[in-house]
């Protein structure tokens, strides 16, 4: 079963200004992104606005990122891999979405905890349940703040001992949880895999036994949080932490008014296709933006 670590980036999706999906934008997204080093790719997921592409979209999205990064690996000699976002709050979607990962045989299928609909801890494990016959490794993704459910640790250990249940990407914001989840998952199953859903919060989880990011910040930045991320798993810590207060001022820029708003603008400041947004979502407001980009100035990107 393939092994999830290291700094992966949760692409976003560039816009043209009619609203339509950039895919020319998102080709070279994806060869920047191979080119600085980085260790994976999430398309489909959160960052890349996917509650607003319809399947078409995410169907060219899948069949354009898929030989793109097969071509690079084969040429350049490298290893980089694809989580496929696969997640809805209607089971049987989620089912479907992640046979569809399979069946562009990805690496990885995210899925996220079912939203708005809100079930119980049971619930929860039953959808997961249900995803994981599909036969691919599949990453739980956990985030409350976007679902409104927090995935306890509790169903997480029964959710773990189901088959192809891979790691979780932790974006509870809690560095507690985070540890309890280390402690008593992945030190009893060595091949799970704790992935930060948080970028300032990828320092402090490396250091307490976790195995990298899933990050926003890395749609701009893709070379210096590998270098970030590499460093504290080999060991480095001095070298991490220094780079870790580097970045900490865009870390929180990136999401003072909202992701993947925030990003986009820094994107589209530094000159990488980003574009526009696709309502609900809007640009950021004009404080917001003279925060990201004091912040790019002062962490020199």
């Amino acid at each position: 079963m393939a092994t999830l670590n290291g700094s992966w980036t949760a692409m976003i999706t560039p816009m043209l200004q009619d609203g339509s999906v950039d895919f020319e934008g998102f080709r070279k997204n994806i060869l920047f992104q191979m080119e600085k080093g980085i260790d994976g790719l999430l398309i489909l997921g959160t960052s890349g606005e996917t509650p607003t592409l319809d399947e078409d979209e995410e169907e060219k999205i899948i069949q354009l990122t898929m030989p793109l990064v097969k071509e690079f690996n084969e040429k350049n000699g490298k290893s980089v891999k694809v989580m496929i976002g696969a997640g809805s709050n209607n089971t049987r979607d989620a089912v479907r979405y992640v046979k569809r990962a399979k069946e562009y045989k990805a690496d990885f299928a995210l899925v996220v905890t079912p939203y708005y609909n809100k079930p119980s801890d049971e619930g929860i494990y039953r959808h997961f349940e249900a995803v994981s016959s599909v036969g691919i490794p599949i990453v739980v993704y956990n985030i409350q703040g976007r679902t409104g459910k927090n995935i306890s640790t509790s169903t997480l250990i029964r959710i773990a001992g189901l088959p192809n249940i891979i790691g979780v990407k932790e974006a509870s914001g809690n560095i507690n949880q985070m540890m309890e989840v280390i402690e008593k998952i992945k030190l009893q199953k060595e091949d799970f895999s704790v992935m930060s859903g948080d970028d300032g919060l990828t320092l402090p989880l490396i250091a307490a036994g976790g195995d990298g990011v899933i990050s926003v910040v890395t749609n701009l930045i893709p070379d210096l949080m590998t270098e970030l991320v590499h460093n504290a798993m080999k060991g480095d810590f001095e070298a991490a932490r220094k780079m870790h207060y580097r970045l900490q001022p865009f870390f929180k820029a990136a999401f003072v008014d909202g992701n993947p708003s925030c990003i986009k603008y820094a994107m589209n400041v530094k000159g990488l296709p980003a574009g526009f947004l696709r309502l609900p979502l809007v640009e950021p407001t004009a404080e917001a933006k003279k925060i990201i980009e004091d912040a790019l100035n002062k962490c020199g990107i």
